[in-house]
Parts: structure tokens; C-alpha cells; sequence
């Protein structure tokens, strides 16, 4: 089984990548906030609790915006714990983002193997990455109130996988726009433009009707609090072919 994420990895793109970072429009949303510089837990696991978080203050029920950690929780055996960590998790308060990190940390179970879960690390944000957390949430809380409404969360492409690419969840659907979220330090990289690419090129061949009026792709980084921002109308036919056959699996039409 191949993710959106690892097949990415293995493909070589042409120089610059098949859609360069430069092409998105981006607009700065300024708030005056600053973030710590220092965070004492992985990116990783900051991004997945700002993404899981923002989609709970958006009215997404907390078991479903933590399903992927649930599930990985199951498959280890502490499933009883990761409910309890659910049941703390009830706003933006220190204690309910500690828990959404620690819940977090079961992700790597269903994203990557149990093999790469090691129960012995201890998940605990300090100060500084608790802070920057909450930041990041009211960042994206107001990201969506300005581009939203929200039509999709954790959305999956159901009849749009292949025998290439098996698996791979995104993030938000609005009316016209599917958005994903990053907490980098730096804007999108080609290889984020890809991933982007595919889902909508999945997206639309999958079976969902939420993909009917997509019309956009875009970023969202709370972290540098900017939006990224491209119509698909502008992506070169050419470009979309050779992604469809040659990275996702599709038969040549």
C-alpha cells in the first residue's frame, strides 16, 4: 500500500517541480501576534494538534477530527487512554493541548506502522509550544471565517485511489477551494504543490460530490499566518496528464 505522501518520495519532478511555489498568489494576514522560536516537540505533532484543534472549533466533533489518532490508539491497545485524553480535550486551555499533542502521537500508528510508535517517548509541551499552538489555532479559526465556510473536513477519495496510490486523507474543502494546512517555518515546497495536485486530480475522480465545484488549490500556514493561493484553471493540461498517468496510476484518457 502506497500513501499520497510516500509516492511523492518517489517521484523525480522536473526542475522547479510541476507546479512551482511562485505560481500561488499569497496574501499575508496580518495579526500582530509573534510565535516562540522554540518548540520542544516535533513538527509534526504541533501541526497535526493546530489542524485537529482548528477543525474542533469549527464545530467538527472532537471524535471525529482525532479519528486517525483513535484508530492508531486501537491497533496499540490504548484505546481506553486515548478516549480519556479525548475527554480533556475541550478547548484551548494548557491542559486540553497537551492532551491533543499526546493524542497526536498515535497518528504515526496508522500513518506510518506500529512499528515507528515507541510508548516510551514522552509527549509534553512546554510553554512556549503550548502558546504557539493556541496562536496557530485562532490563526486558522479566523483563516476560515475569512475563506470559508467549511464544506469538507478530512476528506478521503473514494473510487479516485489505483493500484499506484492506495491511501491518503486531505484537509478542507470550501465552496470552490481545497485547502491544506501547514505549520512549516518556510512557504510550500514543490513537494507540497504535488501532494496538492494529486488530491484535487483524485478528488474530482473519486466519487465524492463535495469536488464538483472545486476550482482552486491553496495553503494555509497558521505559523506564518499567510495563504497560498492558485486556480486550477491556470495548471497547464500537459502538466495535469502526465500527473494523472504517470504519479497517480490513471489510464491515459
Amino acid at each position: 500500500m502506497v500513501s499520497v505522501t510516500n509516492r511523492i518520495k518517489q517521484i523525480k519532478q522536473p526542475r522547479g517541480g510541476y507546479i512551482k511555489p511562485k505560481d500561488f498568489t499569497v496574501t499575508d494576514l496580518h495579526d500582530g501576534r509573534d510565535l516562540s522560536e522554540s518548540e520542544n516537540i516535533h513538527s509534526s505533532l504541533v501541526g497535526m494538534a493546530v489542524d485537529y484543534l482548528t477543525r474542533i472549533h469549527m464545530g467538527t466533533q472532537p471524535e471525529v477530527a482525532f479519528r486517525i489518532s483513535l484508530r492508531g490508539a486501537k491497533i496499540v491497545n490504548r484505546q481506553r487512554h486515548a478516549e480519556e485524553l479525548l475527554k480533556g480535550t475541550t478547548g484551548l486551555d494548557d491542559g486540553s493541548i497537551i492532551n491533543a499533542c499526546q493524542l497526536c502521537g498515535f497518528d504515526v500508528v496508522v500513518r506510518a506502522g506500529s512499528d515507528l510508535y515507541n510508548p516510551q517517548i514522552s509527549i509534553l509541551p512546554d510553554t512556549q509550544t503550548i502558546s504557539n499552538i493556541r496562536v496557530m489555532v485562532k490563526r486558522g479559526i479566523s483563516f476560515i471565517q475569512q475563506y470559508g465556510p467549511i464544506t469538507k473536513d478530512g476528506f478521503t477519495f473514494l473510487g479516485g485511489y489505483t493500484d499506484t496510490i492506495t491511501s491518503g486523507d486531505g484537509d478542507f474543502l470550501t465552496d470552490d477551494t481545497l485547502w491544506d494546512f501547514k505549520v512549516s517555518k518556510k512557504g510550500p515546497t514543490p513537494q507540497h504543490t504535488l501532494q496538492l495536485l494529486i488530491y484535487y486530480l483524485m478528488g474530482k475522480n473519486s466519487l465524492s460530490p463535495y469536488f464538483k465545484d472545486i476550482e482552486n488549490i491553496g495553503f494555509f500556514n497558521p505559523r506564518l499566518n499567510k495563504v497560498y493561493l492558485l486556480s486550477t484553471s491556470e495548471i497547464p493540461i500537459a502538466i495535469t496528464s502526465q500527473v494523472q498517468t504517470e504519479v497517480i496510476g490513471y489510464k491515459p484518457k
